[in-house]
């Protein structure tokens, strides 16, 4: 459990803050630039790009073929594995160097990117966030590189560095030509419900068991490409991943009672399920909804009797550019088929859930992948592979095949209808993301729109087509009006790298997929608009599309100038002097009582439709082509399917008067002399000249002794104006001093320093308690409790 501290903070140093110019294109101007041609603002075309938006004729793009064996240690919550990698130098440059990236290194103190975020000195927070900024020595995660060698077995010479791996070629790879090498690694998987990320485990003290997710989990190549040589951009945590297509076969050795569900094809399934099971699976291959291969009795019996031993599952998985997979003896596991008739594939729509996801899953998962994989191959291509799944692991992440989603019921099994259309939304749009990026396979490191907008948009007509009351967030022309009502200051255009966005969700999901509806319904119409994007897709299938290519086919495939609405839209929305502008100062203080929890009121949700009916589901009513998939399938239709209706009558006037929750305890005296002694620093600075620059802040002791912290440049990235920095310290600071050595070409030294005494103010720490719901789960009492009468 966490300790909960309080904190009030003493403002100890002021200054003052000079407003940056804002710096417009042409200003004296009311012509000239809105429709002016995107001209030299996109790449020039070549052989390997063409004007058209296609690929050229010289068109090329590596592959990586991969080998791996891996052995999940539940028991020591440990991964190791070895990978033998066939790489193809498919381009015309020769290549003495590869790069690798090492993903699971995020989680490492010493090994990470290091793009650090502003801080601020909380007036609550837990003894873990004092503990992990205290943090200094390794932590012991991330990847650890065993054993490098050639083909032959002959030592590699290689280089880590933070998120990335360079491996020294003995010679020159020549175009043409394959290199394999081999690699063994272990690393310590983390709990990501704790420390964060796409991969690692969830442990359920309920029933003692773990849910492993395992993502990022194996050293992998970056893309080497003609628009920019090698994709070595680090790891942050939030740019996802640029990746070069290949072949996959992955042995798995799990626990014996473990189910797995991966990326690709199994290919012993006869070995690794019992009869029961393996009847099941064929069972499913016709059936016409989900077939539960292991029922929820199946896998509460494996929860509680765990079994000895391991099992190896082995898969296979080709013409991808990922692979990832999921552990556990806690799944239900469910599928169905999804005829794709563009391309005569049918796919095997699949679903793995604990039981906490039971009444919502069983009825809704399986169903919306298959639904999702058949409209997403309408607008786009025809699904090509085998298999889809959805894995319910309080999370969202996608990757080729599998995706990790949200969505528990309440402990009597029911669930609001946010909890239920937030599940679908999720499962829809990470399914979806099989299109884009792990097919049209865009980089996300660089351009997260081209990844999450252009899914967000597809995901939206999906939802349309799912249920037409189904209240869609992105895609909606309204719904992006309070976000670009917002000051410019607060704004970035939509060609932004992914790790310099403030407003991550609107900028990357909602505003380019808002901008494809409006250009779908508004500008260019249905017609011409489903064909261009359908050429998009086909043209991109399988390759490496950079922004030019999405906006020179969608013109060169509907005939339509569409510069003005790319410069607009996309493009469209400002010398080195930092200052130490204030320095706040306290002290712990561990307050003996427990502040009260309030009561609040709390309303019965109303139905969960849309206020207005947006122009996509009047038009999608009125045409007699367009059908509605709960209408038309009585299994997928709910409580709510009639709630929305107006078929079930619920008091949604009445307030419920419930108590609010405040989890937290009174540190023990033990506990205390930990942190009684530690002094906390919160230091505000200003950029006043406006150019970006490393922060270099030394810090003087009363003792006499000296301490310097270098804060990457990074730290301006989400205010360029102003930033802060909060610090934990066993000393007592005495002064301070930006850019000792002036390192920074700082042009006014003057507002460098800070130095006198401290009035002592108390930072109040208690211990907070664990969380009680998971993401995806509702909050206080739901619909159908209430129309149960509960």
């Amino acid at each position: 459990m966490n300790k909960l501290f309080t904190l009030t903070g003493l403002l100890l140093f002021s200054g003052s803050l000079a407003m940056a110019q804002n710096i417009q294109n042409n200003p004296g101007s009311n012509h000239g630039n809105k429709f002016e041609q995107l001209g030299t603002i996109l790449p020039t075309p070549n052989e390997q790009r063409t004007a058209s938006g296609a690929p050229g004729v010289k068109y090329w793009q590596q592959r990586a073929d991969y080998n791996i064996k891996c052995t999940l240690d539940e028991k020591n919550l440990l991964l190791k594995g070895s990978e033998t990698i066939t790489y193809t130098n498919n381009s015309p440059d020769p290549l003495t160097y590869i790069w690798l990236q090492l993903d699971e290194n995020e989680h490492s103190t010493d090994k990470n990117a290091n793009y650090q975020d502003a801080t601020k000195m909380p007036s609550v927070g837990t003894t873990q966030s004092i503990d992990k900024l205290s943090e200094t020595t390794n932590n012991g995660n991330g990847i650890n590189v065993l054993k490098l060698t050639d083909a032959t077995g002959k030592k590699l010479s290689y280089t880590v560095n933070k998120t990335m791996m360079r491996i020294d070629l003995p010679a020159a790879l020549k175009t043409g030509q394959k290199y394999i090498f081999n690699i063994d690694w272990n690393y310590k998987i983390t709990d990501r419900m704790t420390v964060g990320g796409r991969g690692g485990y969830e442990f359920f003290p309920a029933d003692g068991n773990y849910l492993f997710t395992m993502a990022q989990w194996y050293p992998r190549l970056c893309v080497y490409s003609d628009f920019q040589g090698w994709q070595n951009h680090q790891f942050t945590g939030r740019g996802e991943f640029a990746l070069t297509f290949g072949d996959f076969k992955v042995q798995m050795t799990v626990p014996a009672d473990h189910l797995v569900g991966s990326t690709g094809e199994c290919i012993n399934y006869s070995a690794v399920l019992n009869p029961a099971q393996l009847s099941r699976y064929n069972t499913a291959k016709t059936a016409t909804a989900p077939v539960e291969i292991q029922t929820l009795a199946e896998a509460k019996t494996a929860e509680s009797k765990k079994a000895t031993g391991t099992k190896t599952w082995v898969f296979q998985a080709n013409n991808v550019r990922d692979f990832a997979w999921t552990s556990s003896r806690k799944f239900i596991w469910d599928a169905m088929p999804q005829k794709i008739a563009a391309n005569n594939n049918t796919v095997m729509c699949m679903s793995f859930y604990g039981k906490e996801a039971y009444n919502l899953y069983s009825k809704f998962s399986t169903r919306a992948v298959a639904h999702t994989i058949k409209t997403y191959s309408d607008f786009t291509i025809p699904y090509p592979y085998p298999v889809a799944q959805s894995i319910e692991a309080a999370n969202g992440m996608e990757y080729p095949m599998i995706c990790f989603n949200y969505g528990r019921t309440d402990a009597d099994g029911t669930y609001s209808e946010s909890t239920k259309n937030g599940m679908l939304g999720v499962i829809i749009h990470e399914v979806g993301h099989n299109f884009f990026p792990m097919i049209v396979n865009s980089d996300e490191r660089q351009w997260t729109w081209m990844d999450e907008g252009l899914n967000s948009f597809v995901e939206y007509l999906t939802e349309e087509l799912w249920d037409n009351t189904f209240p869609s967030k992105k895609g909606p022309a309204y719904t992006i009006v309070d976000y670009m009502k917002l000051p410019k200051d607060e704004l970035e255009p939509i060609m932004t790298n992914s790790e310099n966005i403030t407003r991550f969700g609107p900028n990357a999901y909602s505003k380019p997929a808002t901008g494809l509806n409006i250009l779908r319904e508004t500008i260019m119409g249905r017609e011409l608009f489903d064909y261009a994007f359908k050429e998009y897709s086909r043209r991109w299938a399988f390759k490496h599309p950079q922004p030019a290519d999405l906006f020179r086919t969608m013109e060169d495939a509907s005939g339509e100038d569409l510069d003005w609405f790319w410069r607009g839209w996309f493009f469209g929305t400002e010398p080195c002097d930092i200052a130490l502008d204030t320095v706040k100062f306290a002290k712990a203080d561990f307050p003996t009582t427990i502040p009260e929890a309030r009561a609040r009121m709390v309303k019965v949700d109303k139905p969960a439709v849309n206020a207005f009916q947006d122009i996509s589901k009047i038009r999608n009513r009125e045409d007699k082509k367009v059908s509605f998939y709960v209408d038309k399938t009585p299994a997928a239709q709910d409580f709510y399917y009639k709630y929305d209706r107006g078929l079930v009558s619920v008091d949604t006037a009445t307030a419920v008067k419930t108590q609010g929750s405040m989890p937290l305890e009174v540190v023990a005296d033990a506990e205390q002399k930990k942190y009684e002694n530690k002094f906390f620093y919160e230091l505000d600075f200003s950029n006043k000249g406006g150019l970006v620059m490393p922060i270099i802040v030394e810090f003087t002791y009363k003792d006499g002794s000296k301490e310097i912290d270098r804060i990457p440049a990074q730290i301006w990235r989400h205010n360029e104006l102003k930033t802060s920095k909060f610090y934990v310290k066993d000393k007592e600071v005495e002064s301070i001093l930006i850019d000792p050595l002036r390192e920074t070409a700082d042009i006014d030294t003057s507002n460098n320093t800070w130095g006198g005494k401290a009035k002592e103010s108390k930072f109040k720490v208690f211990k907070a308690k664990a969380a009680s719901s998971v993401r995806g789960q509702s909050v206080g009492m739901n619909p159908m409790q209430k129309a149960a009468g509960k």
